[in-house]
């Protein structure tokens, strides 16, 4: 790694990320886990839910490479590539009209001031209501969908969203035998109305409830819009009390065009130093 390493922090919608223009390859590939890993520690170094790495593409206007807080890779995250969108137009990377490459496919996403659309990759393997058995011997009625990322959602019909036991459950469930080996976001969800919904999510990879996740709740109005419990167009509020709007274009079976819709805020720009990785 060549230091200082520049970067920028944003926040998309509570969900915070380390982005890096890795276009000239300050960052090698095989340093990419470690440095995710240390930048993202709280409290000892910037601190973020994840670490994204822009860089150059034959096809498209940039790719990137996305690394969650514990340096596993994945595949998409949706607030992220809104933060991602937003940067590559405020350095001149792209213009408000976007296409970049991720694991997942390739997403299109749109500018306006500090409101980004992403147009996400069509989600797939839904599955609208199961049950899933729990350590504790209770039964809950499970939806799951991949919607660049594997997700679970548990909606909560009788009792408070507030007062669920998000980091318990859904520790258990995202390594539950079912979603084995790769695991899944767990979502847990309040419905307003059918234009309304909350929700809360447990990532896997951050290990943890974080403020919002993008790709959660657009999995979250998928499966509650299959069920005909909501619209296909939703705004959800998030634990950190923004709201992400959720659009949906296709039958409860079989949504053709999914997109995302809200704030990505640039919250400072600075510099990694070395001391960013003692210790790693």
């Amino acid at each position: 790694m060549k230091f200082p390493i520049p970067f920028a922090k944003m926040s998309g919608t509570g969900n915070d990320f380390i982005i890096i223009d890795n276009r000239d390859k300050i960052v090698a590939d095989d340093e990419m886990k470690n440095l995710a890993v240390q930048a993202c520690r709280r409290g000892q170094s910037v601190g973020a839910d994840g670490l994204l790495l822009i860089e150059d593409d034959e096809e498209h206007d940039f790719a990137w490479r996305f690394f969650n807080s514990d340096g596993s890779e994945a595949e998409m995250c949706g607030n992220a590539a809104r933060c991602a969108a937003r940067l590559a137009y405020l350095d001149g990377i792209a213009g408000t009209q976007s296409v970049f490459r991720t694991i997942a496919g390739p997403i299109r996403a749109s500018v306006d001031g500090s409101v980004v659309r992403v147009q996400l990759t069509k989600p797939h393997s839904l599955d609208p209501e199961f049950t899933l058995k729990l350590k504790d011997d209770k039964v809950y009625a499970a939806g799951f969908v991949d919607t660049g990322v594997p997700h679970t959602v548990i909606i909560l019909e009788d009792s408070n969203l507030e007062s669920a036991a998000v980091e318990d459950l859904g520790r258990e469930i995202r390594f539950h035998p079912r979603f084995a080996p790769a695991g899944t976001n767990v979502n847990f969800v309040q419905i307003t109305d059918s234009a309304n919904i909350q929700v809360r999510t447990y990532e896997r990879g951050v290990e943890a409830e974080t403020l919002a996740c993008g790709t959660g709740v657009v999995a979250s109005v998928i499966i509650t819009t299959a069920r005909g419990l909501t619209s296909p167009h939703v705004l959800a509020k998030t634990r950190g009390g923004d709201i992400l709007g959720v659009y949906l274009d296709g039958s409860d079976q079989d949504f053709v065009d999914v997109s995302l819709e809200g704030e990505a805020s640039l919250v400072y720009r600075a510099q990694l130093t070395e001391e960013t990785i003692r210790g790693g």
